[in-house]
């Protein structure tokens, strides 16, 4: 008789931790045109022409608005081009970023 003991496998699974999300907040200013947010919003941020004037409305009535909320990197490179865009331009237009809780 064979009296090998067998023992169950046990595997070590290593747990990947998701990324940290940054929130892209508009910051409202008095001399931007609306219409200049609301294209920068559209060609930025791929949003529709109702989304971009909601978003543009609320900064201006509240004072910021967060646009969208992505990776770091990602975020980090969308406010960056649409203020690029906005300087371009000669506007004060202005996007920060947030870690997002």
């Amino acid at each position: 008789m064979n009296d090998a003991v067998t023992k169950p496998k046990t595997r070590t699974k290593t747990k990947v931790e998701r990324p940290k999300l940054h929130k892209v907040i508009l910051i409202n200013d008095d001399y931007t045109p609306r219409e200049f947010v609301t294209m920068i919003l559209k060609a930025e941020f791929r949003m529709t022409e109702d989304q971009a004037y909601k978003v543009m409305i609320t900064a201006h009535k509240l004072g910021a608005c967060v646009v969208a909320v992505f990776t770091r990197d990602v975020a980090e490179t969308k406010a960056t081009r649409a203020t690029d865009a906005g300087r371009a331009k000669g506007y004060p237009l202005l996007f920060t970023t947030e870690p997002e809780e």
